[in-house]
């Protein structure tokens, strides 16, 4: 026993010796060492190849790239001394969220979601917040490690500042990250008052990102014939990225072989699967900062919770114009309603039956079993609607002959079928348009920019099986089903230039375009994107690098 214990204590002693040896020969880097530091702050550590490459391939000294927030920009600054000073207001506008569709909503500055705040840390900053609301408001600064008296709690950490009153908040800022500033008035919340406060880190995160955007995910439920948000709804159907729906959402523009960080805000009432194509990233940062790199995950698919944020990182080595949306299926719709009575599922509108039978489970029910019998509709008094073609009236493989029937229509086309009715609403508009009201000029450029002509329709119906009528559960019970009208021109901007055409009908609610161009074409794109010379731009830092690379 005592030779066992003898032989431990010196091959302990020896190894000791070895460790000790060592420690003089190879000593500890430096805890304040740059690597050191970014590596703590969960920095450039591995290697990947293709979209998850780690690799930093910036030349040149490392700088921290500006955030862009498309369709919102940022809140300026000026200075007091050392301290940053923002102003925020909060007031009720007007705001359009897609093409030819405005609201009512709250937000700041003119903007919602308000625009974004940026620092860095170790800055002072100040916030000064006045509020021209018809009510009551207070600032959350969500994520926020500050003093209790500015966390903005109305009647717990503050007052509540009532209308035409300011309170300021001041903060010296001490984390780094992707965090948020809202209303703590629920409905406040909801009807638009909220914003990205971005703290960058005063080290440079490692790997480099070229470009870094946030984007805001939004939901409001405007009813029919409506322009205010009800904010005690919980079914919602506009569904926005930055405040706008598709197809006007601006894209993300990138050259290709960029990094790339995109920062996901949502601070609305749902869950957000937010799905890219073509390219895998990595989780990299939450809203309580950034993630160490052992600890990155990958995927094509990030969940954002209400009240959370998500960091995003990837290379955008594969050029294209790529779809990045909410993986729902219903925010990916605008508009959505159900739809009642009888002339929604007409014949020619695919059903078979002439007549949609409203059970409320899509099942197909005989004319009259719901009430849909139509007996005294005159449409000969719908001018423009030619539904007297020559075999219409005893045909019953015509749908329009079926409906008189109440029988199941055999055949897929007819007067009420869709390549007929198309030409026929058109008419119908029409002649709607010579009695009505006369149009302002700003709506009749708006109606216009819609394309309804033949190419438009042939389109619609060549994308149309030839008996779809007969087939159940089509189309879905919802109002904007399917690809949307071509809205090309009403969502042009320079962002969309080189597009293929048409591609608005398909572009609805929580969607847009991660555009990674290949040089030539990127310079393109910007070039233009510059000459628009738009007031508040929240592409204006991106012309100031392009410029750089271009003279480098």
């Amino acid at each position: 026993m005592a030779d066992r214990r003898s032989f431990l204590q010196s091959a302990l002693g020896i190894g000791a010796g070895l460790f000790a040896s060592r420690a003089v020969a190879e000593p500890a880097k430096s805890s304040s060492s740059h690597v050191d530091q970014v590596a703590a702050r969960g920095g450039y550590q591995g290697v990947s190849s293709g979209s998850l490459s780690k690799v930093d391939t910036h030349g040149g000294p490392i700088v921290t790239t500006p955030v862009i927030t498309t369709d919102v920009g940022d809140l300026p600054y000026e200075m007091d001394g050392d301290v940053k000073v923002f102003r925020l207001t909060a007031h009720v506008f007007k705001q359009q969220i897609a093409p030819d569709k405005t609201i009512d909503v709250w937000g700041f500055n003119g903007s919602a979601p308000g625009p974004t705040i940026q620092v860095t840390q170790g800055d002072k900053v100040r916030v000064i917040f006045k509020n021209e609301l018809p009510e009551a408001s207070s600032l959350h600064w969500h994520g926020f490690e500050d003093q209790i008296g500015y966390d903005g709690m109305p009647g717990i950490s503050q007052e509540p500042v009532k209308p035409g009153e300011s309170f300021t908040y001041n903060f010296l800022i001490k984390q780094e990250g992707t965090y948020f500033y809202h209303s703590h008035m629920a409905m406040q919340e909801l009807a638009g008052m909220l914003g990205a406060f971005v703290m960058h880190p005063e080290l440079p995160y490692r790997p480099h990102c070229d470009r870094d955007f946030v984007i805001h995910l939004q939901e409001y439920a405007v009813l029919a014939n409506s322009t205010t948000p009800n904010t005690m709804m919980m079914e919602f159907n506009w569904l926005l990225l930055n405040g706008k729906a598709g197809p006007a959402s601006t894209p993300l523009i990138i050259r290709q072989g960029d990094r790339v960080r995109i920062r996901f805000v949502n601070l609305g009432m749902d869950h957000h699967p937010m799905h890219l194509h073509g390219h895998t990233f990595y989780v990299t940062g939450t809203e309580g900062g950034r993630i160490p790199e052992t600890a990155w995950w990958p995927g094509n698919t990030v969940l954002v919770g209400v009240a959370q944020s998500r960091n995003v990182e990837f290379v955008a080595d594969n050029p294209g114009d790529w779809m990045l949306h909410c993986h729902l299926p219903h925010h990916m719709m605008n508009q959505m309603a159900s739809q009642a009575g009888p002339m929604t599922r007409m014949a020619g509108s695919p059903d078979g039956k002439g007549l949609r039978g409203d059970d409320s489970h899509g099942r197909l029910t005989a004319r009259g079993q719901n009430g849909d019998d139509i007996k005294g509709m005159a449409m000969s008094d719908m001018k423009g609607m030619d539904m007297n073609a020559s075999n219409a009236r005893n045909d019953l493989s015509i749908p329009s002959a079926a409906l008189g029937a109440g029988e199941q229509a055999t055949a897929p086309d007819g007067p009420l079928a869709n390549t007929q009715l198309d030409a026929g609403m058109m008419g119908m508009m029409k002649e709607q348009a010579k009695n009505g009201p006369k149009l302002s000029a700003l709506q009749q450029r708006n109606l216009d920019a819609f394309d309804m002509g033949d190419e438009s329709m042939k389109a619609q119906v060549s994308e149309t099986s030839p008996n779809a009528n007969n087939v159940p559960n089509f189309p879905q019970d919802a109002y904007m089903e399917g690809p949307m009208m071509n809205m090309d021109k009403l969502a042009d901007k320079p962002e969309n230039l080189g597009l293929r055409p048409n591609w608005s009908r398909f572009m609805q609610g929580m969607m847009t375009f991660v555009r990674v161009l290949p040089p030539e074409q990127y310079d393109e794109v910007v070039s233009a994107m510059h000459k628009a010379n738009r007031r508040g731009d929240p592409y204006a830092s991106l012309y100031t690098a392009s410029a750089a690379v271009r003279r480098g």
